[in-house]
């Protein structure tokens, strides 16, 4: 069976689509910090995710594929296209307006291990916070699952009360994914996300991820 024809048959809806994004940075010199030119980020990049698959941009440093991901996900506004998300049947626009309602189901592991977690909270706050935001009061609930989610991604209850400093920086990526899988979300954009790990580790992520 050829590719056009597997595509042709699988009925799944898109859970992401991405019409023609664009990004563009602008270039600003001057004492008035006048724009004389801008930086191309992403320059039309469209594709199509439907759920359980996975799909993985390619490119040299540089060429924009954290862009594209932030810009999904909203930590960057896009200069120009679509962004749709597909929550509970229903194709939702990803704008400033709407991010908030889908933070539940769209999550993003950074590649930064040490700038991505809040230094003055403790791993179990770091890891509980999604679930605080999203109405998870119960606190032995709360820590029951973040022990889950340590335990899944290599990690123990006795890391509970400890700060970032105290981790290694493939340890703090093992707490960041954590918390990205807090809230089960039905989609993650992972920016590099197995790169600090040790290949031991390595395998383990993938297949939680999975």
């Amino acid at each position: 069976m050829t590719l056009k024809a597997i595509e042709k048959n699988d009925h799944r809806q898109n859970l992401l689509e991405v019409n023609d994004l664009y990004k563009y940075f602008p270039i600003q010199r001057g004492v008035f910090r006048s724009t004389v030119g801008h930086v191309r980020a992403v320059d039309g990049v469209s594709f199509q995710v439907k759920s359980g698959e996975t799909l993985g941009l390619v490119g040299e440093s540089g060429c924009g594929k954290t862009t594209t991901g932030r810009c999904i996900i909203q930590l960057e506004t896009p200069t120009g296209g679509q962004i749709f998300f597909n929550k509970d049947g229903t194709r939702v626009p990803v704008n400033p307006k709407t991010i908030k309602s889908l933070r539940r189901d769209m999550q993003f592991i950074f590649q930064d291990p040490y700038s991505s977690l809040n230094p003055r909270l403790t791993v179990e706050r770091i890891i509980a916070e999604p679930l605080i935001t999203h109405g998870i009061k119960n606190k032995t609930e709360r820590r029951d699952r973040v022990v889950e989610l340590l335990s899944a991604v290599g990690l123990s209850g006795d890391h509970l009360s400890r700060f970032p400093h105290e981790f290694s920086g493939g340890q703090r990526q093992r707490v960041g994914i954590a918390r990205a899988l807090a809230l089960n979300p039905k989609l993650v954009i992972c920016d590099e996300p197995v790169s600090a790990l040790d290949v031991s580790v390595q395998a383990q992520v993938i297949n939680l991820l999975q």
